[in-house]
């Protein structure tokens, strides 16, 4: 039986008291003269985003999130249900020697062209023969990434270039020649450089460039691309502490093209170990092997090539490995019974405080500004300063603010910020034309802001739905997918509510959040139906069946009260859920469809083990690199515990003869004040709890998998019923 006791707030919330954690007074919420100065001293919570309700009435305990980025480690899941690792560095040799038998290219790791070079210095002299000797030492060496052209000399004998070019189309098929102009009129040169199939270096200054447009990639160089090699090379992206779209983009620039030309699933945290897959247009996998060599806490590789390009959303979901560090709790039980009751009846399936931004200014409340169409607001609130932003960045807001200088505030903004460089590109040609200079963002991250609203309503639903109807079963109104054939809308008729996070427009936005996957990919086609009496008579739904809509104009709402939570909500905000303000249809919520979200989510394959440890500093579980590093056997790091009465899978080694001392004297809950004061077992090796940091200290280590658009944070929120937000752990590593 699920507890009948919840932890939340009161049924009484108002929207004071939701304002409250940004220090507004309500109609400070609506846009006027100075709001967007006072939102942006605002500081981000759970409440202020509708997360605070739990599923357990059981206590949480004490434990350091993150400590380290290698506590948290995620590896995707495939669309066939795989889970992705990086397993080899090297590019496979039989792909190797297939694409450079394609590009005419012989085994460079024996040949040396001695005799063709001979053959060229009797047809061109010393000089050039020399120069082609060095373009081919370049080639062979491995570096065709950096290869610059050479250029012959001078030549007026037309004739006699005639029969250079005809003598490298015999000799050397992968190089190209061109004629180009010489120091006067009389004499002409000729450049000689390596093929570009399968690169974008001649494309970066090819003339049809302007006709692409923002596509991802093009057919140029298709017809000498091999028919039966897939035109994109998929590989494993291994990265340490680093945003998805940082690497990629650095990666483009490593290789010489755009970063739009890489597809993936979904973006992973950015504080993590990660691995996911990606795929890039038209590229070799012995270019992309080289980079390994320089990178640092990336690495690439299991590489093959296929036919389509990784869209947003192709993916199942993740398997985390996450490990709580300094744990500090009134006994061994009480940890046994928190992750048992996480494993088993799950937790609340909020959006995480990744969703609305990092920020001091939250995505939700840009959002809810573009709904209205208060454009001028909107670019104010992305364009004005920030509290806790980086001194450069800061001072590039404040000089727009004080000069409206646009040129100066480019040269000095970072170019990883795109919105704001995007907006003010964009004013700088169009003054005043605020509506276009939002258009100008990437679609995707446009989108977000909306999409950030759409889930900040239905945080505040499923609270309330919680705290009013329980967590024991569904209740009449309660929507469900329909069992059987009953009526109801069927959701393939409702597109999710994030649908536009498939565009090509995915890239340059490092604040999209890990979970940017499409809503609803297994349950597309299903019905959606409001639980009846006779529902309810025959027991056919569970609490687990329980769905939530996304706001949008082909969604049902419940049938009970939580459907006036939504309209209460957006009416504050200003806004209707059933018609538009404004006629421009991307900012309006009654032309976007909508979608549906499950209220409850348990962990799949859910396992678990307490770890003794003494370093602090020492990682405490095997990253996918860190096996490939591995010269001898792969050590035993977890045992298989027992599966208990209920079917689930706990792993529980070590847990039985611990001999760490849990428990502290220091009382400890989630709205604590005087728990900022505390040092936990952090980067210093302080801890705060009357503990040595020389003595054993505990980690409590889980593995489970999640479906894409569901976030470990929540999961652990109600593990340890204490808040996730980046200010609130950053007190806990101190």
């Amino acid at each position: 039986m699920w507890s009948d006791k919840l932890w939340s707030f009161p049924p009484s919330i108002t929207v004071l008291a939701l304002l409250k954690p940004f220090k507004l007074k309500p109609y400070y919420y609506h846009c006027n003269s100075t709001k967007a100065e006072t939102l942006a001293m605002t500081t981000l919570n759970e409440a202020g985003v509708g997360i605070y309700s739990y599923i357990s009435h059981l206590p949480g305990f004490h434990a350091v999130l993150k400590q380290r980025y290698s506590d948290f480690i995620v590896n995707e899941v495939d669309s066939d249900g795989k889970v992705v690792h990086l397993t080899c560095l090297d590019a496979p040799p039989e792909i190797v020697a297939e694409m450079e038998k394609e590009r005419g290219i012989p085994d460079q790791t024996y040949k040396t062209y001695t005799s063709e070079i001979e053959l060229f210095r009797a047809l061109a002299g010393d000089s050039d023969a020399e120069s082609l000797k060095s373009l081919l030492n370049q080639i062979t060496s491995g570096g065709q990434s950096n290869v610059s052209p050479i250029v012959l000399s001078p030549d007026s004998d037309k004739s006699h270039r005639t029969a250079v070019h005809k003598f490298f189309k015999e000799h050397f098929k992968f190089l190209l020649t061109d004629t180009v102009d010489g120091p006067d009129d009389t004499l002409k040169c000729i450049r000689v450089r390596l093929s570009s199939i399968g690169q974008d270096s001649n494309a970066r200054n090819s003339k049809k460039r302007k006709d692409r447009k923002d596509k991802p990639f093009d057919s140029r160089g298709s017809n000498n691309w091999p028919e039966h090699v897939g035109k994109f090379l998929r590989f494993h992206l291994y990265k340490e502490n680093k945003d998805t779209q940082e690497v990629l983009g650095l990666l483009g620039k490593m290789l010489g093209i755009q970063q739009r030309s890489f597809g993936f699933a979904g973006t992973k945290d950015k504080r993590s170990v990660s691995t996911q897959r990606v795929t890039v247009f038209k590229q070799y996998a012995k270019r992309l092997a080289a980079l390994n060599d320089r990178l640092i806490g990336i690495k690439v590789g299991d590489f093959c090539h296929v036919k389509e390009e990784l869209l947003l959303g192709q993916l199942l979901g993740n398997r985390f490995t996450i490990t709580l560090r300094g744990v500090v709790a009134d006994s061994e039980d009480t940890i046994k019974a928190a992750v048992d009751a996480l494993g088993k009846k799950g937790f609340i399936n909020y959006y995480g405080l990744q969703r609305f931004g990092s920020g001091s200014m939250p995505n939700h409340l840009i959002g809810a500004t573009l709904l209205r169409g208060e454009w001028k607001m909107a670019v104010s609130m992305i364009l004005d300063p920030r509290e806790g932003e980086r001194e450069g960045i800061r001072k590039a807001r404040e000089y727009y603010k004080d000069s409206g200088d646009i040129e100066g505030t480019l040269r000095q903004l970072p170019h990883h910020l795109v919105a704001e460089r995007a907006i003010l590109q964009c004013l700088k040609k169009c003054p005043g034309n605020y509506l276009q200079a939002l258009k100008a963002i990437p679609r995707t991250l446009r989108m977000m802001y909306v999409h950030s609203y759409q889930s900040y309503l239905w945080n505040h639903a499923a609270s309330i739905r919680v705290q009013r109807h329980g967590i024991d079963g569904v209740v009449i109104g309660d929507l469900v997918y329909s069992k059987s054939g009953s009526t109801g809308m069927p959701t393939e008729a409702i597109s999710s509510g994030f649908e536009d996070d498939s565009c090509n427009d995915k890239f340059g936005c490092s604040d999209l959040d890990e979970t940017t996957e499409a809503t609803l990919p297994k349950e597309k086609g299903s019905i959606v139906k409001a639980v009846d009496a006779e529902d309810l008579q025959r027991g056919d739904y569970t609490i687990a069946d329980v769905i939530l809509p996304l706001p949008g104009s082909r969604v049902l709402y419940p049938t009970h009260d939580i459907a006036q939570v939504y309209r209460d909500l957006a009416k504050k905000d200003g806004i209707s859920l059933m018609e538009s303000v404004h006629s421009t249809k991307e900012f309006s919520i009654t032309c976007m469809t909508g979608g549906y979200r499950h209220v409850f989510q348990k962990p799949i394959d859910f396992d678990w083990e307490l770890i003794q440890y003494i370093d602090g500093n020492v990682p405490l579980v095997e990253t996918d690199l860190d096996v490939i590093a591995k010269t001898g056997p792969v050590h035993n790091i977890r045992e298989e515990g027992c599966t208990d009465a209920g079917g689930d899978k706990i792993c529980t080694t070590g847990c039985a003869k611990l001999s760490v001392n849990l428990k502290n004297d220091t009382t400890y809950t989630q709205y604590d004040s005087e728990a900022e004061d505390e040092k936990e077992v952090g980067l210093h090796g302080n801890c705060g709890h009357g503990c040595d940091a020389r003595e054993p200290q505990v980690a409590l280590k889980l593995g489970f998998t999640l479906p894409a658009s569901c976030y470990a944070t929540m999961a652990i929120r109600e593990l340890l019923k204490t808040s996730t937000s980046v200010a609130f752990q950053k007190t806990q590593n101190h």
